[in-house]
């Protein structure tokens, strides 16, 4: 069911803002958690409306837990404590945050503080007066957030290998939950420099931004993600979305599509990118207007990105593989295509034109799948399981039956598909000089739909050295498992898990 966040927000916004807030607010801690993403389709299109993009998220989750510093208020001043703790990173950074102006008395993590300050705002901004008097005294006690990531979001070929185990997921299954993270080295050539932590391309920052979002807004009770009906929870997720999204975008230092924290917030979908001048307001100099106006205006702005129900066909199933090349930068690599468009419009709009025509057929035959799955399950069943056995050149020869013969061509459809999508990308990526799909996963990704079992695999997003993805079919992933590490690669574990942002009842690293 397609639904457009325009309607939504146009009654949303005849709405006093304080009529989300469930009866009462201010809880005692909280724990939120968000999910990453892999974005299938609409890498670099997704950036301009109205082009769409297939965003999977997955059970690679990133925890904010939130507590108060202090039992009880011992001063009444004008600021607030706040501790940030990253465990896996091994950092503990202490600010002090005005109640008057939300600013910072240092800036070491945008993402963290842009996400704290933009919540704490929005609290105020939503509130009413005795509640805001309610809400400063607990905000005196001071806060202490601590950030986990699961360890897909990060490389640890080093502490595998380190160990002398094989890179199989097996041994990555073995380290420790929440495993210290280990930094790159620093480079002289800062032009070809790896980021300063390797990471897998799940996007870290957005869910990560998500969680610490949903923690606050709910534990200062501007939301109440714990119950609900579906509308109510609803417009609690479209809130925590809309401060999510402008704190990202500030922290980032640009408006990107906003795909991943989507996903973050919604799970697995389709999407079309929000219009940018719905933040404008906090992308000017806040310095002479109040930051609860300016969030205030934000929530009262024309959000108008949409979202479609979207999952992989039954008995399919996400993998990716990571090739141990560090990671991608992808805002540089997102200038070098812009650059390349006003550089060649012509030329640029007939690949642009051909890779959207590309990712709605994939779209189309996903979604065609789904619905023989559903009208036709014996046989959809019988055809993917015998798939999963044979290459793809095999798949034609093994069905005569009209409804298995149907169910085959689909699949070889999305195949083909594919290979569009990721031939128009390599030459999208040739023109702007830029690495899309490297000629090393070129050919990963060749080996790969080569193997037993796999229907498509590509670079997902931006492209470039973050790990690959794959779509296997019934229990065939294990035969990937092994081609890839035949190949130095190695198989993590995410899998897709359609579900967004959801609070937590217990601290992850209890599990």
């Amino acid at each position: 069911m397609a639904m457009t966040m325009a309607a939504a927000v146009a009654v949303l916004s005849l709405v006093p803002i304080s009529l989300f807030l469930p009866p009462t607010i201010l809880r005692f801690s909280g724990i939120a958690s968000a999910p990453g993403k892999v974005l299938m389709t609409g890498g670099y299109l997704v950036l301009e409306r109205p082009n769409a993009g297939i965003v999977l998220s997955t059970n690679a989750r990133f925890y904010a837990i939130l507590k108060p510093l202090y039992d009880q208020l011992e001063s009444d001043t004008e600021w607030m404590d706040l501790k940030v703790n990253s465990p896996q990173m091994s950092r503990e950074t202490t600010y002090k945050m005005s109640l008057k102006d939300f600013r910072l008395d240092e800036s070491r993590n945008p993402f963290v503080e842009y996400a704290v300050q933009y919540s704490i705002a929005a609290a105020y901004a939503t509130l009413d007066k005795n509640k805001k008097n309610e809400l400063h005294k607990v905000l005196l006690r001071g806060m202490e957030i601590t950030i986990l990531g699961c360890n897909d979001f990060y490389s640890y070929r080093n502490q595998i290998e380190g160990r002398g185990l094989p890179l199989t997921p097996e041994s990555l299954a073995s380290l420790p939950p929440f495993t210290s993270i280990t930094f790159n080295a620093e480079e002289s050539n800062v032009k070809s420099c790896k980021p300063e932590v390797a990471k897998t391309g799940l996007g870290s920052s957005a869910a990560m931004t998500t969680a610490v979002v949903a923690a606050l807004l709910n534990y200062l009770g501007v939301v109440d993600l714990s119950h609900g009906s579906l509308n109510q929870k609803s417009e609690h997720l479209d809130f925590v979305h809309m401060i999510a999204q402008t704190a990202h975008c500030i922290a980032q230092g640009k408006v990107g599509s906003g795909f991943d924290v989507s996903s973050a917030v919604y799970g697995s979908h389709r999407y079309v990118r929000f219009s940018p001048n719905v933040i404008s307001s906090a992308q000017e100099t806040v310095s002479t207007t109040p930051l609860e106006e300016v969030i205030g205006e934000v929530l009262r702005g024309k959000w108008d990105h949409e979202r479609t129900k979207f999952s992989l066909p039954p008995l399919m199933n996400l993998i990716l593989g990571e090739p141990g090349s560090g990671g991608s930068s992808t805002p540089s690599m997102v200038g070098a295509v812009k650059k390349w468009q006003k550089s060649d419009p012509q030329k640029s709009q007939e690949t642009w034109n051909k890779l959207s025509e590309a990712n709605s057929a994939l779209e189309a035959q996903l979604n065609l799948l789904s619905k023989l799955a559903a009208d036709q399950w014996d046989s959809y069943k019988a055809v993917i399981d015998s798939c999963s056995r044979f290459k793809s050149e095999k798949w034609i020869e093994k069905f005569c039956e009209a409804s298995h013969l149907e169910i085959v061509k689909a699949l070889l459809g999305a195949r083909d598909v594919m290979l569009s999508i990721r031939c128009h990308m390599r030459q999208m990526g040739e023109a702007a000089g830029i690495p899309i799909e490297p000629e090393s996963q070129t050919q990963l990704l060749d080996v790969t739909m080569n193997t037993e079992g796999v229907l498509l695999a590509g670079v997902p997003g931006a492209g470039g050295f973050d790990a690959v993805f794959a779509v296997t079919l019934s229990d065939s992933s294990t035969n990937l498992t092994k081609v890839w590490n035949l190949h130095n690669v190695l198989a993590l574990l995410v899998r897709e898990d359609p579900s967004g942002v959801s609070l937590e009842t217990d601290d992850p690293r209890a599990k």
